[in-house]
């Protein structure tokens, strides 16, 4: 059975990067200071987008990060800090539901004790 919190303490972060380089920095980067539990590096994608008026196409590297919801400003701050594009993708969606012991795992690893308070 999946733990339910009463109010979701966990995110789940999406971001692009312009290259493999620059998706192993930040992911590295963010698990190494606390801020991530994990990051899946995926597949190339590619991204159709308008930027300044025109129309943009470009070969990305999708990242999931597993977070908290306190450490999120840090981690945000961080992948600007790291991040070449001007405006980078920053988009957090709530994890609501999860297997209790991989969300104890991800309070554990981001600087908490437990998923959901008793």
């Amino acid at each position: 059975m999946s733990a339910v919190c009463p109010k979701p303490e966990f995110f789940l972060v999406l971001t692009n990067c312009p290259d493999d380089a620059c998706a192993e920095r930040i992911a590295k980067t963010l698990v190494e200071r606390g801020l991530a539990a994990c990051v899946n590096i995926l597949a190339p994608c590619r991204s159709i987008y308008r930027w300044q008026g025109a129309i943009e196409e470009a070969a990305e590297i999708p990242l999931l990060i597993k977070t908290r919801i306190n450490r999120y400003s840090e981690l945000e701050d961080t992948i600007k800090a790291c991040h070449p594009y001007t405006v980078p993708e920053i988009i957090a969606l709530p994890i609501r539901n999860g297997l209790p012991a991989y969300l104890d795992w991800l309070s554990t690893e981001t600087g908490s004790t437990k998923a959901c308070p008793p």
